[in-house]
């Protein structure tokens, strides 16, 4: 999808990277998103105090809220995985809502970045099946019954295959849809008003997108502590 005018393309212009920007919109604005990740969690971190004030507050039940969200669905094993969910929640987030900012692009609206994000949440998931398992993980993939191996082995290594496609898809279509109307309302109806109702939308959308691609990879994280039945 061609952008009418994006910021990061005419800065790397400066340097005479414009067509490689232009041609690679998702890698430059995901560096953009992680850029903007690690100044605010540093900002963050430089002003955490003994005694709190309101904003920390409200972040400190944010993240706590949804670490205890986590261990509630996986156990206290999944504690270890909070990290690299909470990471994964906030990068999706705000990769999603880059698309609602003028002449930014949103990172998560190219498959290969969902594709990246979702490799990632499900190979840690059997990481983390082996990591507490060990050999034993593979009863996951193998049935109830040793006769039953050769027709459960397909069907469980197509399964875990269809996650990554599962995650991929439902957050790049999501997001890619969303960017369309909004490109296609701006053309029609001009720069600010037409757009806003689903600009709007598009907030909700990136939070429920981005809490539920936590969610599921939460749900696969426990699947593989859990014992294979």
């Amino acid at each position: 999808m061609e952008h009418p005018y994006l910021f990061l393309t005419s800065v790397f212009g400066l340097f005479g990277l414009e067509e490689w920007a232009a041609s690679h919109p998702h890698v430059t604005y995901m560096w953009l998103a992680m850029l903007i990740l690690i100044v605010f969690g540093w900002l963050a971190g430089k002003s955490v105090s003994l005694v709190p004030e309101t904003a920390q507050n409200v972040f400190e039940v944010l993240i706590s809220g949804m670490e205890e969200f986590v261990v509630s669905i996986t156990g206290e094993e999944g504690r270890k995985s909070y990290p690299l969910l909470i990471t994964i929640f906030l990068f999706v987030l705000v990769g999603n809502l880059m698309g609602l900012v003028p002449s930014l692009y949103p990172p998560t609206a190219s498959v290969n970045t969902t594709m990246a994000l979702a490799l990632i949440a499900v190979g840690w998931s059997h990481v983390v099946g082996v990591w507490h398992h060990g050999f034993k993980y593979i009863k996951h993939f193998l049935g109830p019954v040793p006769l039953m191996i050769p027709l459960f082995l397909p069907i469980e290594l197509i399964a875990h295959m269809a996650r990554v496609l599962s995650l991929t898809f439902r957050l790049f279509g999501n997001m890619m849809g969303h960017e369309l109307v909004v490109l296609i309302l701006l053309m029609l109806g001009g720069m600010f008003l037409a757009p806003l109702p689903v600009m709007a939308m598009g907030v909700f959308v990136a939070l429920v997108q981005a809490f539920v691609f936590f969610l599921l990879s939460t749900m696969y994280i426990a699947g593989a502590i859990e014992e294979a039945h």
